[in-house]
This record gives C-alpha cells, sequence and structure tokens, in this order.
C-alpha cells in the first residue's frame, strides 16, 4: 500500500545529455517532466541524482581505441557498456534539463565520478561495494517507501530500484515518469519483468495518493 508519509522521491539523471539532442539521448526523455515536476509536492523527501563523468571515464568508448559505441568490455570484472562520451562534468550536457523544477530537490547524488568504474544505481557503483550514502541518509529519516522516476528506466532507474529493494526499502517505479534506453532490443520490458519478480511495483502517476 502506498503511503502519504515516510517516502522520498528519487528522480534520476534528468539531465541534458539524456534527453533529445543530448550526447545520449532516451527517446522522449523529455516528456516525463511535466509528470516529475507534477507529482513532486506529494513526497516527503526529493533526491535528485546527476552523472558526472571525468573526461577519462572508462565507460566512453573514445577512451578505447578500436572500439565502438555500445560494444561490451570488461572493467575489473564488471561487465561495462560503452557509451558515447556524456554527462562530463561541468559540461552543459551534465546540466539538469531546464525544465526540471529543482526548488523541491532536498538532495543531489552524483555519481560516476571514479574514472575506472561506472556507476548507474543512486546506491552503489557498479562494483556492487562502493556505497553512495543514499541509503543510510533515507535511513536516518525513517524512509520506508522509494519512488523512482527519471532516465532511463532499463539502465540508471533500474539498477537504483533494484538496489533499494535489496537494501529494504519499498520500492515502487513510476512508468510513465520514466524512458528507457532499450539497448540491447527489449531491454526496457526485461528490466520491467525484472523488477516484478525482485518485488518492486511498476505503477502510473495516477495511482499516486493526493498530497
Amino acid at each position: 500500500m502506498i503511503k502519504k508519509r515516510n517516502n522520498a522521491l528519487i528522480i534520476t539523471d534528468i539531465q541534458l545529455d539524456f534527453c533529445p539532442g543530448g550526447a545520449l539521448a532516451v527517446n522522449e526523455g523529455d516528456r516525463i517532466i511535466p509528470v516529475v515536476n507534477a507529482i513532486a509536492p506529494k513526497f516527503d523527501k526529493i533526491i535528485a541524482t546527476q552523472d558526472w563523468h571525468p573526461d577519462t571515464h572508462l565507460s566512453f568508448a573514445a577512451n578505447h581505441p578500436g572500439k565502438k559505441i555500445y560494444e561490451m568490455v570488461d572493467l575489473g570484472g564488471v561487465p561495462q557498456v560503452l557509451w558515447p562520451a556524456h554527462c562530463v562534468q561541468g559540461s552543459q550536457g551534465a546540466d539538469f534539463h531546464p525544465d526540471l523544477d529543482l526548488r523541491p530537490v532536498d538532495l543531489v547524488i552524483r555519481k560516476g565520478q571514479n574514472p575506472g568504474i561506472d556507476s548507474y544505481s543512486a546506491f552503489m557503483e557498479n562494483d556492487k561495494k562502493t556505497r553512495t550514502g543514499l541509503d543510510g541518509y533515507l535511513k536516518g529519516l525513517g524512509i520506508t517507501q522509494l519512488f523512482f522516476t527519471g532516465l532511463a528506466t532499463d539502465y540508471c532507474v533500474f539498477y537504483s530500484a533494484m538496489d533499494a529493494a535489496g537494501l529494504g526499502f519499498e520500492v515502487f517505479v513510476v512508468l510513465d515518469a520514466c524512458r528507457g534506453v532499450d539497448v540491447p532490443e527489449d531491454n526496457v520490458q526485461r528490466a520491467k519483468s525484472v523488477m516484478k519478480r525482485n518485488g518492486i511495483t511498476l505503477i502510473q502517476s495516477e495511482d499516486l495518493p493526493d498530497a
């Protein structure tokens, strides 16, 4: 059951590089912004995540001579998709989309700063060992339910939601407030199936109670 208290909204990576015209654009990525802005007042706490990569980041295909975008490599034992360079620290593409209302945001988590490993999740890097501290922050505030929105459904939203469930939170993903990369093909559907199997509830924004 969705509670009216002890909840938090996680706004995932609504940055210019992930929106149409950006370096790693998600189809219709900007279409979710009005939904996110509309539901934000319903939550006790709001956290926004921000990809924040150095230009030497090893998830960038450009830093692997001879490799192509979307090829797979191994980074210290962790499988890694090679992406176009995106959300480079201090670049315009790393900025939040200007239509996203940041006024209600209580905390910004910057991730992906270690050049040697990617960080899809808001809770830990892809080595599944290095934590951001977000779980301790939320638990210290008595937050028990987390609602995920943002970009992209099958990567940063997915990994954040899965980690949150593993850390003991009750997790919801607001599907109409998310969009996916869908690489490889049908990856969004796979992500949804895995989330449901792991006890994550997939909802629409209209399912949320009034503030």
